[in-house]
């Protein structure tokens, strides 16, 4: 039996006071010493992991306040804390040991849209994407353009001036910054702006921190002004934080920005941001040029450079290798052919954007017509051109997970971010990368490179085991022999991604302007409380080092190897927090978007499960052994013990990991669509086999659990099953048991109907026993219980459809499929059920007659969760349905075309899993005369079994809301809106007493002509 994991470390006394105190305040925002919260604010996207002591979510600017003027007080001056937003750094901007201001979960509202000024005003914890959505109705965005745009935070953006593609065109955020509103650690609240000599000169007249401020960073510019034009490097990307070269603008007026943005929140807490935005370019076209080198590539660009394009970006053929295995490549491939079988070792990305097409098409002729008539030179292979929001922007997308395919290289040894944003003149990168490979070369190291050409910015992340202490030395090593190329080659090695803990670079870089940067400091921050060590420390302080913190591979290593194997798919989680994506219509990741609680994420999932199994290693329990015992038999040996623990009050922290892993609703969106493949189904269920060896399951995992092995039976006497149900006592013990809106048994037998159409069971004997032929124009549909038993006429469509296209259907006899047991952690069950289920498929599948299921999400468990059994166990190809139809689809009889099209919302695990099926549908639609529009949607909400249980109810509908709702209520009525998973469909039907087609009903009428 698993031990109780107790005993976790408690915030310093301190801490706590500085917690009641500000309660006492009239704090508005949540307030959490809670070890969970801080194990998973213990990470960013950096190799590091720093424990806070406790977590403050501030609701307002009035909060913000509080927090200063608390921490300011002489018994708070210890306590150190740093601002988070989308917590997506990757040299731990955000990290601390002290307090966390976390601005993401409450003060991210849209304040203020201006279009006639352009111009907006926004909280600090608004993410991008959220931003430019409102702004698009509008006709207007907000231009930098990261590849974490769906989760990064204004206030993240400001804190490392973030620029990322288009800057040379667009500029940085500082660009675009009119007036930013920060709270002061005096807990003045001060609006920054661009300002005439008249105004300076009042406010330095100030007698307060404000006023000290302005008269410090007006000296430096007046009396260092020379020594800064010498020290700063005149490249697009200049350095970022305290940024003395533009103290003044353009216009000769002074502004403060230039020093708060890009401080990493060093100086002050940012609390909200008026923003200058742009017109949205009307047209846009992307020249995608292959090459047979990167280096090729990147000697290229300077070519490229002279036509003027808007961006130039950059890939290898490390990224590209890794894309062709992510969902995000079948939107994309048909730009990326293979040149004489061969894929090419680096693209260059041109785009180039306008408000007349024309223009842009000039543009892109000239460079075509370039590259046509000198094709062989400069190492190119060849070019597509993409044309369109939806084509160019899948390609965008493509690159901006690029971050995160690296992090899905297979292995210990992971690319990891500690020198991957250096920048130097754009005529010296080619070179200069050179040397940077021979760097990791000559340490035999694998990495990949991609980044913004045209601004001289590659990213660059050698993959390093950092579990292995032999390899963690490798930190030090690369990073002195890449800050001595940089400087070689007058360039810096913080392009973009801020300074965090590699500030031990600045004096080296800033040479005789540092004692300047240590002014700035001393004045915003007195006591060094603010993200202490990280770009300029006081005289008397210590800048942090980049081998001097605790790195997740140290923790890590302390986990005995077996253990880290068996849960692989949570412990390479690098932190990219791809699962923080604001879009409701992008299906990863439910749970975090219904409670933007990051406990309730894949990453904060992936934290949770690494902590809790380092500290069973500390106790010396073996998880594996433990699931090993379980599925012996010793659960119900157990059961007095169990009974005793559950009724016990005492801590554990697996109570905190189940807490996270009982809100997952196991849609699978995080196993596809996560760029890591993070896939917390799969360790959820074998936490969830553990947990609930130490503590009684709910009754309903019992019941669930069995449905699918009782359905049979209960089918035969539905109608007094659905009485119940439809009676308000069975109705209140289900609840009573924790289960609601239970589905109803169909009212048409799926045995007499089988019956009537003549289609059989079938047998391995009575297929191989058919004519070759025969066999050849044969089919079987895999039931799974749910569309069996609940929802029958949608399984007769599907075979009335097997038979419209040509094919004689038969029906595979039931098995439990035993997703619900996963779902559950009843992996011994599941176990033994899926090989009972598997073996009889692989009958079947030996006569060569194909097998396709009905429902996605049912039929994908076969090549997901099965995945667990012993290959000579696992069960052969399932096809999806629309997967099977799109290989037959010239067997459709001839259709006329029309002008009906239907909308789809397919399942979370179709769209995750199965995303080139979505494809298969459309062409399926086409073959029948009819048009197939696939919505973007995220998910329903119910999820399996998550929406019928009684205390995720409401999140199962607030979920619903967030996305299908609109659909549903703007498309249901035409009959023309479709869904493929029964859980959708059941969901719809509860919440809005709509019944929507499967896509197979809709492909039926199509070729009857109805």
């Amino acid at each position: 039996m698993l031990l109780r994991v107790s005993d976790m470390p408690a915030p310093a006394p301190l801490h706590a006071e500085l917690l009641a105190e500000i309660r006492l305040r009239g704090f508005q925002g949540d307030l959490t010493p809670a070890y969970a919260d801080r194990i998973v604010s213990a990470t960013d996207n950096s190799i590091y992991q720093l424990l806070p002591q406790v977590i403050a979510f501030p609701r307002s600017v009035d909060d913000l306040v509080r927090l200063a003027r608390v921490t300011a007080e002489e018994r708070f001056e210890d306590i150190v804390f740093a601002p988070r937003g989308g917590g997506t750094g990757t040299n731990g901007q955000s990290l601390t040991e002290g307090l966390v201001v976390d601005v993401s979960r409450h003060m991210n509202r849209i304040l203020e849209i201006n279009p006639r000024e352009r111009w907006v005003r926004v909280q600090a914890g608004v993410v991008k994407d959220q931003l430019n959505a409102a702004l698009a109705e509008h006709g207007l965005f907000f231009p930098p353009e990261l590849s974490t745009s769906n989760r990064a935070t204004i206030g993240g953006m400001i804190s490392t001036d973030a620029s990322g593609q288009g800057s040379c065109l667009y500029g940085k955020t500082r660009d675009h910054v009119l007036e930013l509103t920060t709270v002061l650690l005096d807990g003045t609240v001060w609006t920054s702006r661009a300002m005439d000599d008249e105004e300076l000169q009042h406010i330095k007249q100030r007698s307060d921190r404000v006023g000290a401020v302005h008269r410090l960073v007006d000296a430096i510019q007046r009396e260092q002004a020379e020594l800064i034009a010498a020290h700063f490097p005149k490249l697009n990307r200049c350095l970022t934080g305290y940024d003395l070269a533009h103290i003044r603008d353009d216009r000769g007026r002074f502004n403060l920005n230039s020093i708060l943005c890009g401080s990493e929140g060093t100086l002050a807490l940012i609390a909200e941001a008026k923003l200058n935005v742009v017109p949205i370019p009307k047209h846009s076209a992307l020249v995608n040029v292959r090459y047979d080198s990167f280096d090729a590539a990147l000697r290229d660009a300077q070519e490229l450079i002279r036509f003027g394009a808007a961006s130039i970006e950059t890939v290898d053929s490390k990224v590209l290798g890794l894309a062709q295995g992510d969902v995000i490549w079948e939107s994309v491939r048909q730009y990326f052919p293979e040149d004489d079988g061969q894929r090419a070792t680096g693209v260059n990305l041109v785009e180039f954007v306008g408000d007349i097409e024309a223009e842009v098409e000039t543009s892109v002729r000239k460079v075509t017509g370039a590259l046509t008539s000198a094709r062989p030179s400069h190492g190119r292979r060849g070019f597509t051109v993409a044309r369109g929001e939806a084509d160019v922007g899948a390609i965008w997308d493509m690159r901006k997970k690029s971050v995160g395919l690296l992090g899905n290289m297979q292995g210990d040894k992971r690319p990891i971010p500690f020198v991957e944003d250096t920048a130097v003149p754009p005529e010296h990168l080619a070179d200069y990368i050179a040397e940077f490979r021979a760097a990791l070369d000559a340490r035999n190291l694998t990495y990949g490179m991609f980044g913004h050409v045209d601004a001289g910015v590659l990213h660059v992340r050698p993959a390093i085991d950092m579990k292995d202490p032999a390899q963690e030395v490798l930190i030090r090593e690369i990073t002195e022999d890449v800050v001595r190329i940089t400087k070689k080659y007058g360039g810096l090695l913080w392009g973009e991604h801020g300074k965090g803990v590699r500030s031990e670079f600045s004096p080296r870089f800033f040479g005789p302007l540092y004692p300047t940067l240590q002014s700035i400091k001393a004045t915003f921050d007195p006591h060094n409380q603010l993200n202490p060590g990280k770009i300029a420390a006081p005289e008397d302080g210590k800048l942090l080092a980049i081998d001097g913190l605790t790195t997740r591979g140290q923790l890590d290593r302390t986990i005995p190897r077996s253990v880290r194997a068996a849960y692989d798919e949570a412990l390479h989680c690098n932190g990219n927090g791809a699962c923080f994506t604001w879009d409701a219509d992008e299906a990863m990741c439910p749970s975090y978007k219904a409670t933007r609680d990051r406990r309730h994420s894949p990453k904060g999932r992936a934290s949770l499960t690494r902590e809790w199994l380092r500290q069973l290693a500390v106790r010396g329990v073996d998880p594996v052994a433990e699931a090993a015992a379980l599925r012996s038999g010793t659960l119900w040996r157990d059961f007095p013990a169990r009974l005793r623990n559950t009724w016990s009050r005492a801590p554990d922290f697996s109570h905190a990991v189940m807490d996270s892993m009982d809100g997952c609703l196991a849609c699978k969106s995080c196993s596809g669509q996560c760029p890591i493949k993070v896939d917390v189904p799969s360790f959820r269920a074998k936490f969830l086999e553990l947990y609930y060896g130490r503590y009684l399951r709910p009754l309903r995992h019992h019941m669930v659990a069995s449905l699918e092995a009782m359905l049979p039976a209960l089918g035969k006497v539905g109608w007094l099953y659905n009485l119940l149900l439809d009676n308000p006592a069975g109705r209140a013990v289900m609840r009573m048991i924790g289960l609601v809106h239970m589905p109803r048994f169909s009212d048409v037998s799926l045995q007499r109907e089988l019956a009537a159409r003549g289609i059989a069971i079938a047998t391995p004997a009575e297929l191989a026993a058919l004519p070759a032929g025969q066999r050849a124009r044969s089919v079987v549909l895999v039931q799974d219980a749910f569309t069996s038993w609940y929802e029958t006429p949608t399984v007769l469509a599907v075979l009335d459809l097997m038979q419209a296209v040509g094919f004689r259907p038969y029906v595979a006899p039931f098995h439990p499929n035993g997703k619900p047991l996963h779902v559950h952690g009843l992996l011994g069950a599941f176990t033994r059920a899926a090989s009972r289920n598997a073996a009889m498929l692989r009958k079947l599948a030996a006569t060569r007659v194909e097998l396709v299921g009905v429902d996605a999400s049912m039929t994908l468990t076969y090549r997901s969760d099965y995945n667990m059994l012993p290959e000579a166990d696992r069960p052969p190809p399932v096809l999806l349905i629309q997967e099977w139809l799109a290989r037959h689809r010239d067997s459709f009889p001839r259709m006329p075309g029309s002008d009906a099209e239907y909308l789809l919302l397919p399942h979370c695990s179709e769209r995750s899993l199965a995303v080139s099926s979505l494809k298969d549908w459309q062409a399926t639609f086409a073959a029948a005369g009819a048009t197939l529009r696939v919505l973007p949607s995220g998910c329903c909400g119910m999820a399996g079994t998550y929406g019928h249980e009684a205390e995720h109810r409401a999140t199962s509908e607030q979920i619903y809301a967030m996305s299908w709702a609109a659909h549903v209520a703007t498309s249901a009525q035409s009959g023309r809106l479709l869904a493929t998973g029964y859980s959708c469909r059941s969901q719809v039907k509860i919440v809005d007493g709509r019944t929507l087609p499967h896509p197979a009903q809709a492909l039926l009428a199509c070729l009857r002509g109805s």
